[in-house]
């Protein structure tokens, strides 16, 4: 991996953002399996590392939450007995947050779906708002004991939208997926969120682009993460491309560039760049063996 040029570590990031999985990029770009894992690793550590240090005084004012499944090493029901109960073995979840007006995600945790997750998430997702703002969330129960944690029993207007489906099932469609959405109810949790700004589409639709542009969350894939490192990897470098280096659609900048955080669109190179091209070691002078007779 030391030999490959920044263009080509950049050509190999862009197959891996655009949903490739390791073994179609490796087989694409020409170099071996694990030249493209060493690189996701090194890429995906200074990528989370240059989020954490960067994204904090944020100027959101309307932030949306929820949980996204995906699962590591295998599903719960194939997991061994001496890995049951462990984290980072079957079911994980992917706590992500969203600006709704500069589209900007900043931070995310992977954990279990309980409460000292839900507790961490918030508590990063606090640390990094300059201002009061609005959130919303779904009715999931972590996060009445998790937001006045984090943010003050005073400081957080906290709006939640709880959506409602039809008894009916339809055999077509309901083995991947949950029933026609009927309707929505929401409710206030903590101060005074405007009712109707009460909404978790934008989170929802992120998630859906995470899914769509890492081949490791589609849900009836042999290209999971084997090992929860990689998994965290390629979150931090999908990230790093969505807010950084991916023009939205609608806002025709970067998230990013909306927040006020950079001044132009990244480059791939550019996030390359973030873990620097390490000497290639140097091997010692061949010795010949003895060979016994």
């Amino acid at each position: 991996m030391n030999k490959l040029s920044t263009k080509q570590r950049a050509q190999i990031l862009h197959m891996l953002v655009e949903g490739n999985s390791l073994r179609a990029t490796a087989r694409m770009s020409g170099v071996s399996r694990n030249t493209v894992d060493k690189l996701l690793g090194d890429v995906g550590s200074a990528c989370l590392d240059y989020q954490d240090e960067h994204l904090r005084d944020l100027p959101c004012k309307r932030v949306e939450c929820d949980e996204i499944w995906s699962f590591v090493y295998a599903r719960d029901k194939n997991v061994p007995e001496n890995k049951q109960g462990e984290f980072g073995y079957g079911d994980v979840w992917t706590w992500t947050a969203i600006c709704a007006d500069t589209k900007l995600v900043p931070c995310w945790h992977v954990g279990r779906r309980d409460i000292p997750a839900a507790t961490a998430f918030m508590d990063d997702l606090a640390a990094r708002l300059a201002n009061r703002v609005q959130l919303s969330t779904d009715g999931h129960k972590p996060y009445l004991h998790a937001v006045p944690r984090a943010f003050g029993y005073n400081k957080i207007d906290h709006g939640i939208i709880v959506k409602l489906y039809g008894a009916e099932r339809n055999e077509k469609t309901s083995k991947y997926g949950p029933d026609k959405c009927t309707g929505t109810r929401t409710s206030v949790a903590r101060g005074k969120p405007k009712k109707s700004q009460i909404s978790t589409s934008y989170v929802e639709r992120q998630n859906l682009t995470m899914r769509m542009s890492m081949r490791r969350f589609a849900r009836l894939s042999n290209a999971h993460s084997k090992k929860l490192e990689n998994h965290m990897h390629a979150i931090s470098l999908h990230y790093m491309y969505y807010n950084f280096g991916r023009i939205h659609q609608t806002l025709k900048v970067t998230p990013a560039m909306a927040a006020g955080v950079t001044d132009h669109v990244w480059s791939l190179e550019e996030i390359a760049a973030l873990a620097p091209i390490t000497a290639p070691k140097k091997r010692g002078p061949y010795k010949k063996r003895a060979v016994s007779k």
